[in-house]
């Protein structure tokens, strides 16, 4: 069972970095480069892709934390 949580847990770890990295800095464009920003929230505004990949990135730091819970119970 261990085994299979730390395999579970190499594979959520990968999806979360490239999750993560497929975010858009806050100081992107040519506002970024004076401070102004976007003017969005982190999660209002913005399309509807930022939004669900906001969401995704947030399901899989959850699911990460609880497995990594239960990984210290286990083991």
């Amino acid at each position: 069972m261990y085994t299979l949580l730390a395999v579970l847990q190499v594979f959520i770890a990968v999806v979360l970095v490239l999750l993560i990295l497929m975010h858009s800095g806050r100081d992107t464009g040519l506002s970024g480069a004076f401070g102004v920003g976007t003017g969005s929230g982190p999660f209002g505004g913005g399309s509807l892709v930022e939004r669900n990949l906001n969401r995704w990135t947030i399901g899989f730091a959850i699911v990460f934390a609880l497995n990594t819970v239960l990984m210290l119970r286990l083991g």
